[in-house]
């Protein structure tokens, strides 16, 4: 019964980070960018369409949409205040341009995870389902909107393979995380390619953040070990690799959901983070990785 449990849970959590560290590897990938608010952002997207429903009683469906506009909005203003005006800062040489916008998403992270904590307290809050039951699969009874969540993530990630690799605003985007120069050549404006990556980005973030909520509940404090399982992840898989992301994403789900179930929830990221320290030691580059 355990082994099905673990099995079943571990899908769902696997596709719901393989949904976020899509987006996560699709901005490196194009934009050279590690966002270190990623958790933060996806609590963010969950606690929006909580707060909907909780204060103002709207449904279901609207709570969702509105907690992955919540995702999209604040991913936003992430590129436009925090990342975009150090990447054209003057006063910073190019090769620290990296880390100050790295530590500058982690500070970022931190601030919206204290204002969440400030007006909505550290308690966890659970998203209203969109789809309510329960259904039983292997004798093992599972909430029917944990099924709707993987499906969800799936059909996501579907799509955003379909517009990468099946339309010209997609093509450009991926010609762009090869060659950023030569897209500029051929006439296509790179930060117009930037600013519709991190809005597909913000995307995925509120929809994840949205399916995170309804599956297990967020508060302030599930914002850093989100971020460190997001960058386990495109770590593990490889630095822009989205199928590395996808392998990585189910390795890591799987690896903390029995850590869950057979020692503790408190110590569920620390395995896959091991994980990591190993694969950076034998294989730096990750599973998939181009550099």
């Amino acid at each position: 019964m355990l082994f099905w449990q673990i099995l079943i849970d571990g899908f769902a959590i696997s596709s719901l980070y393989a949904l976020g560290a899509t987006g996560f590897t699709l901005i490196f990938g194009v934009s050279g960018v590690l966002n270190l608010s990623h958790g933060a952002l996806m609590v963010a997207a969950a606690v929006g369409a909580w707060a909907l429903n909780s204060e103002l009683g709207a449904g279901a469906y609207l709570g969702a949409a509105f907690g992955v506009l919540t995702g999209i909005v604040l991913t936003l203003v992430t590129y436009h205040v925090v990342v975009r005006p150090l990447q054209l800062s003057a006063r910073i040489r190019e090769e620290e341009k990296e880390i100050f916008i790295l530590t500058a998403t982690l500070l970022w992270g931190i601030m919206i995870q204290e204002l969440i904590a400030y007006f909505f307290t550290n308690n966890a809050k659970s998203v209203l389902p969109v789809v309510a039951g329960v259904v039983r699969i292997a004798n093992v009874r599972t909430p029917a909107n944990e099924i709707f969540t993987a499906i969800i993530c799936w059909v996501a990630i579907a799509l955003l393979w379909f517009i990468v690799n099946r339309t010209r605003a997609g093509k450009s985007v991926l010609a762009a995380s090869m060659n950023p120069r030569g897209v500029t050549l051929l006439g296509v404006e790179l930060s117009s390619v930037y600013i519709a990556v991190w809005v597909i980005y913000g995307v995925l973030v509120g929809v994840a953040g949205v399916l995170l909520g309804m599956f297990l509940g967020v508060s302030s404090y599930s914002a850093g070990p989100l971020t460190a399982s997001a960058f386990s992840i495109v770590v593990l898989g490889g630095l822009g690799s989205v199928p590395g992301s996808l392998i990585a994403a189910y390795a890591v789900g799987y690896l903390e959901t029995i850590t869950a179930y057979t020692i503790s929830p408190a110590y569920r990221t620390i395995p896959a983070l091991l994980l990591v320290i190993l694969v950076m030691y034998l294989r730096p580059r990750g599973l998939l990785g181009r550099r």
